[in-house]
């Protein structure tokens, strides 16, 4: 079976130079004093001139570049290896229709990009990119809208119907992003129009599911029902999630139970039980385990191996994020998974709450540091530097 302790196989890609800054890297963003600092002070410090150190430090370690053709390197990199590439446009934020049809070009670029090239095997968007949050927020809640919102509404459902349907033109699959809890209804609501459409045959389109909230699982499960019923597949990206601080903290604030499991444990259940449901399911499903956990990428290899499922059916990917959690990704690889890493781009002013959130996560997530410490420790002990 599958071992995620060689290091020789998880850094193969990595020089001397880049393991060090690597190290020193995540030695700092381990410590969650910086990180905070860095959290406050970061757009004040590109306004001073420090964008040169952001770029050539947390930027180089988790972003393919300023642009679409910045990530050409990172591409060429992971394809040597077999690592795909998802090309990511991980601009946040934005209120304006002009940033939204911005958004929209930019997403239809990198499909333009992917299309018929084996080395980009996913494209994805977020909803937020497309649509005003208090929107989807009222969309979500099932608040009447008003004539004006409505009609705001049906821009919002054009731009996803328009990225979908140039996904299934170029027969390339498309992920939409999962976001945080009170605006997911209507994220899901696009999503399951949309894998209505294009899923017939196979999985163009895929919704995400959040398996940190307590109720993921069983939505997953019911829209597997309802695929069934309506002749469509499912196209199922797992992961555990990234907003929990927010997620508990305005539930705490708005006096709501937390949609956030309990303990580390029912999350890691949760999410190794819809590996096994998915599985279960293959032929009416594809799916992408988005996971930087070693147990949760071995259940889903074991099972694979258990229904003698080969290693490189395309209906099964792993998946994690540029510029973390390498000795999963490589050491899959070259045991001959399907592996891809997401690769976010965008101008660094832009990209910086994407990266401060990166920073965070490697902080909060007991032991994520310290792994990934540990391990270029130990490479960097085998090469002796």
């Amino acid at each position: 079976m599958i071992s995620f302790e060689n290091t020789e196989n998880a850094f193969k890609a990595k020089s001397n130079t880049e393991l060090k800054r690597s190290y020193w890297l995540f030695k700092l963003i381990g410590n969650p004093l910086l990180v905070n600092m860095g959290a406050a002070l970061g757009p004040l410090s590109l306004k001073i001139g420090f964008k040169g150190l952001i770029k050539n430090t947390i930027f180089k370690q988790f972003v393919g570049g300023e642009n679409i053709n910045d990530c050409g390197h990172a591409i060429t990199q992971l394809s040597k290896y077999n690592i795909g590439t998802i090309l990511d446009y991980s601009v946040e934020g934005k209120e304006s229709e002009k940033d939204f049809d911005n958004c929209l070009e930019e997403t239809l670029t990198t499909i333009k990009k992917a299309k018929g090239d084996k080395n980009i095997p996913f494209c994805v968007f977020k909803v937020t990119g497309l649509a005003r949050f208090d929107l989807l927020v009222k969309v979500s809640d099932g608040t009447s809208l008003s004539d004006e919102e409505k009609t705001e509404w049906k821009r919002v459902e054009n731009r996803v119907a328009q990225i979908c349907e140039a996904a299934a033109q170029a027969n390339q699959a498309l992920f939409i992003d999962a976001e945080e809890s009170w605006i997911q209804p209507a994220i899901d609501l696009l999503a399951n129009k949309n894998m209505a459409k294009h899923n017939k045959e196979k999985v163009i389109v895929y919704n995400t599911y959040q398996l940190y909230r307590h109720d993921r699982l069983n939505y997953l499960k019911e829209t597997h029902k309802e695929a069934i019923q309506s002749g469509f597949k499912v196209g199922a990206k797992l992961v555990r999630g990234a907003y929990m601080e927010k997620e508990r903290k305005r539930a705490e604030e708005m006096k709501y139970p937390s949609p956030i499991q309990v303990t580390k444990q029912n999350s890691d259940k949760d999410y190794n039980d819809a590996l096994t449901f998915c599985i279960e399911n293959i032929n009416d499903m594809a799916i992408c385990a988005g996971t930087h956990n070693e147990n949760s990428s071995l259940h889903l290899a074991k099972l694979m191996d258990q229904k003698k499922i080969a290693t490189n059916d395309e209906r099964i990917y792993f998946s994690q994020l540029y510029g973390m959690s390498d000795h999963i990704s490589y050491n899959l690889s070259l045991n001959n998974y399907n592996v891809a890493k997401y690769v976010p781009y965008g101008p660094v002013n832009e990209v910086l709450p994407y990266l401060i959130r990166r920073a965070q996560e490697n902080t909060s997530v007991k032991g994520q540091t310290g792994r990934e410490l540990n391990l270029i420790l130990k490479e960097k002990k085998r090469r002796g530097i």
